[in-house]
């Protein structure tokens, strides 16, 4: 794969170019501006981004993160006009929290793809002086040709803020304007039968205010993640009036196991963000028996990974977990609560609130040796989160794995800037081992290292 290094450029094939781009660490999302040869955009529109995909009848189109690949930008450079001397792709911070900066993002890496070529990387140099925003590459013409110019421009105000430069009016809130006073009727003379009323002028009706683009994050709707996937749910982590609901859903599979009764239970293990580490792995990555963890506290004066411990590996009253025996709280730690015990197909969930007091959920199921030996995908078995604002995500399960006691369906990462990022896990428990799973502070996930714990003893 070639690789561009800063201020390198490259000439492209004809065809659309698809720009990716991959991040670790706190999210970020990624951006086209369309922009003439005097460094401007021609309006508004020219900004494609989450809340506005395309531009020029799709020419430049915005794609979330999905099963096809992390976000991107699909660029058709023989559909744009004439005027449109550029493409810039940039790369930014949570609009919604200035305290988020590029020192949390590690690994970025912005690719250039093309039908049939090869791709083109390019890796930005590391950002540490604050900067929110970074001017990632360019698609420019040369006569009738197009290049690819690696950028690696750091910017301090953000995608606001730069896009404001390149002449786009971005929307902010605006305080609600007071309202008029009532005023009281006041009697009026009375006209003679032969003075009509004089005509009063008409109002003229006020101009329409002028769109502009809105950095605000729509909700996801209803979406359901494939199998190693993730999507990240924007969340306003001092909102206290904020619910996530997280259910485990469960048919049993067949009326013979209905009849049966059959027993799933639903586990929240949790690091609460005074505990929790910004790790070198990605959150939700299984690792192995003697894992240590590592990273940077995600509150200043948190755990260190010196003295981080993973409280999800012990019984009773000490472990970090949410489940049957244990419901948790919602009016004091762990912001976690069960809402009971379901021995019957139907529906097991937890509440969560506080999302500035969560780090890392680990929401697991545990099958009774009672219900048999069926896979988990047998009993129709899901994760459905619900974040009260619009955003239903299900985290299906796909393989039909026999014989295990325990799976671990789905990480809630409340360490992402854009709020929660939701990661489908999927990774099942030893052959006929009864040992819970262990999440780690780091956000890492350890199968068959937890206490055993059998229901009904």
């Amino acid at each position: 794969m070639p690789e561009l290094g800063k201020g390198g450029n490259t000439t492209m094939g004809a065809g659309p170019v698809t720009v990716e781009l991959t991040a670790e660490g706190d999210a970020v999302d990624l951006s086209a501006l369309l922009v003439t040869a005097d460094g401007k955009v021609r309006s508004d529109d020219d900004l494609v981004f989450y809340n506005q995909p395309s531009a020029e009848s799709g020419a430049v189109r915005h794609l979330a993160a999905d099963a096809g690949g992390p976000e991107r930008i699909e660029v058709d450079p023989a559909a744009l006009p004439a005027e449109v001397d550029r493409v810039v792709l940039v790369a930014s911070c949570d609009p919604d929290d200035a305290t988020r900066t590029f020192r949390q993002v590690r690994n970025v890496r912005v690719s250039a793809t093309q039908a049939g070529g090869e791709a083109v990387l390019f890796r930005p140099p590391p950002l540490t002086d604050g900067e929110r925003a970074v001017l990632l590459t360019e698609l420019y013409r040369r006569g009738p040709a197009w290049k690819l110019r690696a950028i690696g421009q750091g910017y301090a105000d953000g995608l606001a803020g730069l896009a404001t430069d390149f002449g786009i009016d971005v929307a902010e809130e605006e305080p609600a304007e007071p309202r008029p006073e009532t005023l009281a009727p006041q009697p009026e003379a009375p006209a003679s039968r032969s003075e009509a009323p004089a005509p009063q002028p008409a109002t003229p009706a006020a101009p329409p205010a002028p769109t502009r683009p809105n950095l605000v994050k729509p909700p996801l709707g209803r979406i359901s993640l494939d199998k190693g996937s993730q999507v990240s749910l924007s969340l306003d982590k001092a909102d206290r009036e904020l619910v996530v609901t997280v259910a485990l859903e469960w048919d049993g599979g067949s009326e013979r196991r209905r009849r049966q009764g059959a027993d799933l239970d639903l586990y929240a293990l949790f690091v609460p963000a005074a505990k929790a580490l910004r790790g070198p792995k990605a959150p939700g990555t299984l690792v192995k028996s003697g894992h240590v963890p590592q990273g940077e506290p995600l509150r200043p004066g948190g755990a260190t990974a010196a003295s981080a411990t993973p409280a999800t590996g012990k019984k009773g009253k000490k472990a970090d977990v949410v489940y049957y025996r244990s419901l948790g709280s919602l009016t004091g730690r762990p912001y976690i609560r069960l809402d009971g015990d379901s021995r019957v197909p139907g529906r097991e969930a937890v509440q969560i609130v506080r999302p500035d007091e969560q780090g890392y959920v680990l929401l697991c199921a545990y099958s009774a040796v009672s219900n048999g030996f069926g896979s988990f995908r047998s009993f129709g078995a899901k994760v459905v989160v619900d974040d009260g604002r619009g955003s239903t995500v299900t985290v299906p399960l796909y393989e039909n794995t026999k014989t295990r006691y325990w799976v671990a369906i789905a990480l809630v990462d409340f360490t992402s800037a854009d709020g929660a990022a939701i990661h489908h896990v999927e990774a099942y428990s030893a052959r006929m081992t009864e040992r819970r799973p262990v999440l780690h502070p780091d956000g890492t996930i350890e199968m068959n290292a937890g206490p055993v714990e059998f229901k009904r003893r």
